[in-house]
């Protein structure tokens, strides 16, 4: 899929996403960014695509919720006439040992990155189809795409995540008969949570096969060649420097 005049909606539009953003934007891609909390974050970005001469629409939108969802997708189509690529990165990353989990941290979880990825989807797909096809992009993570858990206290986030995995195959599946092709990206040490020492930081560089952390970049460049790819479809590509094979 060539970018120039398409529509992107990118939701979860923090740190990695501002990348996505403004490289999908310096190839005359039209953006808009779905954004919870974050509109600080989300109106720098968009003043970046903005500077890039592309036009680009910030809107704070719950994607747990269906409705809003919809809604998101209506003022889409008013303001752009078509959407041609969804990234789901809207995700809560939060650990919570077992003994002290409860239902509520179980809910807020799934209901964020499976149940928001879905909704999100669905609410896409028909202004998707009217515009003759497109590409959903779900992110998921390099543990879960693994089919292991390896970290304690991690557990509905792993469920969640390995839960888009699946939605992934199943959605490519269902729509690969109107052109729209569903992949999932499982990012590794890419970008470090807020906090880590250096010394941490140099523990998960020296854990990883190539011996670093990838940088947003690398994430921005998967996204693009599932977007430029014509026959890849269903599949989830681990961007974590070879994490999985250590």
């Amino acid at each position: 899929m060539e970018l120039a005049s398409r529509v992107v909606l990118l939701t979860g539009a923090r740190r990695i996403g501002q990348v996505i953003a403004t490289e999908l934007a310096s190839r005359q891609a039209d953006i808009v960014l779905g954004y919870r909390s974050s509109s600080t974050e989300a109106e720098a970005t968009a003043a970046s695509v903005r500077a890039l001469g592309r036009r680009c629409v910030a809107a704070q939108v719950d994607v747990s919720d269906a409705s809003a969802c919809t809604a998101l997708v209506a003022r889409i189509e008013r303001e752009f006439g078509r959407l041609d690529v969804l990234i789901n990165m809207a995700s809560l990353y939060q650990q919570v040992e077992y003994d002290v989990l409860t239902q509520a941290d179980w809910h807020r979880q799934l209901s964020v990155d499976l149940h928001g990825t879905f909704v999100m989807s669905q609410a896409a797909v028909p202004l998707m189809k009217r515009s003759g096809g497109g590409r959903i992009i779900n992110f998921t993570d390099w543990v879960a795409a693994s089919g292991r858990p390896r970290y304690r206290g991690y557990l509905p986030y792993y469920v969640a995540k390995a839960g888009v995995k699946a939605l992934t195959e199943a959605l490519a599946l269902e729509l690969a008969g109107d052109r729209i092709l569903v992949n999932a990206i499982a990012p590794g040490p890419i970008l470090a949570p807020d906090g880590l020492t250096a010394n941490e930081l140099e523990v998960v560089a020296k854990a990883t096969p190539l011996g670093q952390w990838g940088g947003p970049m690398e994430i921005a460049k998967a996204v693009l060649a599932l977007i430029d790819a014509d026959f890849i479809t269903g599949e989830t590509i681990r961007v974590d420097g070879g994490r999985h094979i250590s």
